[in-house]
């Protein structure tokens, strides 16, 4: 059986909070997703979640920012990665 590999994993201190950052290359898709990776991107500051994304089980690729929850349209890991860090940018 194939298991879980880890691609990525960060934690870096930026404006005040903390962004972290881990993707793995996964077997399946994590369903609804249709791609083999598994994200969780988030940044926190004061003990809040200012933006996050990721494909939680059941929700598929998504993001938050704020206290909102919004649809993401994923392509690769470079995009969403990419995407997530200009949110984090409009944020701080």
């Amino acid at each position: 059986m194939l298991k879980a590999r880890l691609l990525l994993r960060t934690r870096t201190s930026v404006h005040g909070g903390v962004v972290e950052m881990t993707v793995w290359s996964v077997p399946l898709p994590v369903q609804p997703s249709e791609h083999a990776f598994k994200y969780r991107l988030v940044f926190v500051r004061g003990g809040q979640r200012l933006v996050g994304y990721d494909n939680e089980r059941g929700k598929g690729d998504h993001k938050h920012i704020g206290g909102r929850e919004y649809k993401y349209r994923f392509t690769d890991i470079d995009t969403v990665v990419g995407d997530f860090l200009r949110d984090v940018e409009k944020l701080a």
